[in-house]
């Protein structure tokens, strides 16, 4: 049986096969029911429309679970309702509901907003594409954020838009190309939304556009100069590997650099080389 403190360590864990296996799982539920939000605007089978609702009320008793799960295991359960990830859950979950005269389907608009649920993991992404650069993770992130911000305003002008505005608005890819021309300031005017929310929906973008666009590529860009800075000197004691250009102790443990510079020895084997100051017993 296990106990909460195991199952909260397996709703986090990304390096234990059971661990990865969960949260593999629940990754691609949030690729699946995206997937099938964007297919849903195209012209489909009332057959497969049902197949995607029957796929959408399983994945809905999968992620309530797994938000119940968290819940439980929360330490503080009042903060972790209020954090920013534990809402956009919340919502995604109000986005199914439906029952009696409880109609949440006005919330449908944000169900694009699934896809933020990806957020939470981000590190297994990284570590599955083999990943172990802070450069290449920082890289990641950035391509993963702006992607998600182009999915989620296109997911969102086309709920608010397509029902007053089906000609302009017709189907998701017609949102993204909408949604893209809009961020990159580019605005060629060949669509134009007809409703207020829709306007207020192209004001956000551009802000978006301007501003946090930007400031993502300005912090990948100051990664990439403080990488060249810095050096691969491996340390003997701690390991740690990267060093700015003029250091001559490790910033972990302190450990002298120069002992460090050994020619063709590969850094995973600094723990087993002899450390001069500190002899292995003779037998």
């Amino acid at each position: 049986m296990l106990t909460r403190k195991q199952i909260a360590f397996y709703l986090e864990d990304v390096e234990t096969p059971g661990g990865r296996a969960f949260n593999l799982s629940i990754i691609g539920l949030i690729l699946l029911s995206s997937g099938i939000f964007v297919l849903e605007t195209y012209p489909i089978s009332e057959q497969l429309r049902h197949i995607f609702q029957v796929i959408g009320q399983i994945t809905f008793v999968i992620f309530t679970s797994e938000y119940l799960l968290r819940l439980w295991c929360a330490e503080n359960r009042l903060k972790f309702i209020f954090r920013p990830l534990s809402l956009v859950d919340l919502v995604v979950l109000l986005s199914y509901f439906t029952v009696g005269t409880i109609d949440m389907q006005f919330i449908r608009v944000f169900r694009s907003l699934r896809i933020l649920r990806l957020m939470r993991f981000v590190e297994i992404n990284t570590s599955l594409l083999s990943i172990s650069s802070s450069d290449g993770k920082i890289f990641v992130r950035i391509i993963f954020t702006l992607l998600t911000i182009v999915f989620v305003y296109s997911g969102l002008i086309y709920q608010v838009e397509h029902p007053a505005n089906p000609q302009n608005f017709h189907t998701f890819l017609d949102s993204v190309y909408f949604s893209i021309a809009t961020m990159t300031t580019v605005g060629f005017g060949d669509v134009i939304p007809a409703s207020q929310l829709g306007k207020f929906l192209t004001v956000l973008m551009i802000l978006t556009g301007v501003i946090f666009i930007p400031w993502q590529i300005g912090e990948l860009v100051k990664q990439l100069v403080k990488s060249s800075n810095q050096k691969q000197i491996p340390c003997p004691s701690c390991g740690l590997t990267v060093h700015d250009q003029d250091a001559q102790f490790c910033r972990s443990c302190g450990t002298k650099l120069t002992e460090a510079r050994l020619s063709g020895v590969p850094s995973d084997r600094q723990h087993s080389l002899p450390n001069p100051n500190n002899p292995p017993p003779l037998n």
